[in-house]
């Protein structure tokens, strides 16, 4: 589970200890690794912890060394995102985004499918991308550039590795609420973007959780290529 160390990442981690599975906890903040690990333990969870940068190409293939670097879920979590118009967006802005997005799950991927192809037992990788990478807001260029390179990506890396019994599948979140935006979402503004979601509310943690659990589990072992929208119908709302 990459970027377990707050928000969704922190979350899907708790949902598969929940579940039953052994966690191993990635991100690159130990300190706030150590509080998502603490909270799986005291719910009765197993959980391991690894420091881990996906922009890093050695910290990644660290992350993964030996026979415990064998998983047979992944959860590629990991992201950034950053906020204002294109013509402000600077290269800095642009690759930050890029290589922890994009570059991030690809890293994590491949270093993931190549260690279940050797161990010839298969696996589920989950994709983690964003509704933002099939329909466009303003001011989010690089993050929405990303998203849909994730999507893609996902298809392409579920054509390759089917052949190793490895699925690949991407997880597509509309506007979920977060600590870190929860704020934004009590003012105005973000309850006027509130009111263009179909279902007219925000979507909750807990409203991944079936989701997750099916691209995780044997229920999808005939699912690869293809994302799974949870956004209250935003992307069939009306322009």
């Amino acid at each position: 589970m990459s970027g377990a160390s707050s928000g969704l990442g922190r979350y899907f981690a708790q949902t598969l200890a929940q579940s039953g599975a052994g966690v191993t906890i990635a991100a690159r903040r130990r300190s706030a690794l150590d509080e998502t690990a603490a909270t799986i333990t005291r719910a009765g969870g197993s959980v391991s912890i690894v420091e881990m940068d996906v922009t890093d190409d050695q910290s990644v293939e660290r992350a993964f060394a030996g026979s415990a670097g064998i998983f047979d879920i992944v959860v590629n979590n990991a992201g950034v995102t950053h906020d204002g118009p294109a013509l402000r967006t600077t290269m800095d802005d642009w690759d930050r985004v890029i290589q922890t997005d994009l570059g991030g799950v690809f890293r994590v991927a491949k270093a993931a499918a190549s260690r279940m192809k050797e161990a010839g037992n298969g696996g589920s990788l989950i994709n983690i991308a964003s509704i933002l990478g099939i329909r466009v807001a303003g001011n989010v260029a690089a993050y929405a550039a990303a998203k849909a390179g994730v999507i893609q990506l996902t298809r392409s890396l579920a054509l390759e590795w089917a052949r190793f019994d490895i699925r690949v599948n991407a997880l597509c979140p509309g506007y979920i609420e977060t600590d870190l935006n929860r704020e934004f979402f009590a003012s105005e503004a973000g309850q006027a973007l509130i009111r263009r979601i179909p279902q007219r509310r925000l979507g909750q943690v807990d409203d991944l959780r079936g989701a997750l659990l099916l691209l995780a589990s044997d229920a999808s072992r005939f699912i690869t290529g293809t994302e799974i929208v949870v956004d209250g119908g935003h992307l069939v709302s009306s322009l």
